[in-house]
């Protein structure tokens, strides 16, 4: 009995919370149609975690390669994946579609401007 009673707590306590955590990360989303990548180049902020959910709208999967983010990833046709970058430096970095190279992006990493001074 206090066992269950346990376990409804730490339930209710992580379904409150979770949805909490997920909304404090800053997200982007790269869709893919027609065998490309949209929007071709993503804009993030500089030394932010940010959550990347990547949308495949096409029927054929894309695997989703990033060397300078050191990520590899099948999205199934038709499906959708999250995954977290960051935080980066600024500059550029560079991915693709391992299944098809023609198909590629990048991820623009922007400093971070202070508007106070």
């Amino acid at each position: 009995m206090r066992i269950s009673l346990l376990l409804s707590i730490l339930v209710g306590v992580f379904s409150i919370n979770s949805p909490v955590l997920a909304a404090d990360e800053p997200q982007a989303v790269l869709q893919i149609e027609h065998q490309q990548f949209a929007p071709n180049q993503l804009s993030i902020p500089a030394g932010a975690k940010i959550k990347l959910v990547i949308r495949n709208l096409d029927a054929v999967p894309v695997e989703f390669e990033s060397p300078d983010l050191s990520r590899e990833v099948i999205v199934r046709g038709h499906g959708e994946i999250t995954i977290f970058v960051g935080p980066l430096e600024p500059g550029n970095y560079q991915f693709f579609n391992d299944f098809n190279r023609e198909m590629q992006g990048s991820i623009a990493v922007k400093p971070v401007t202070n508007k106070g001074n």
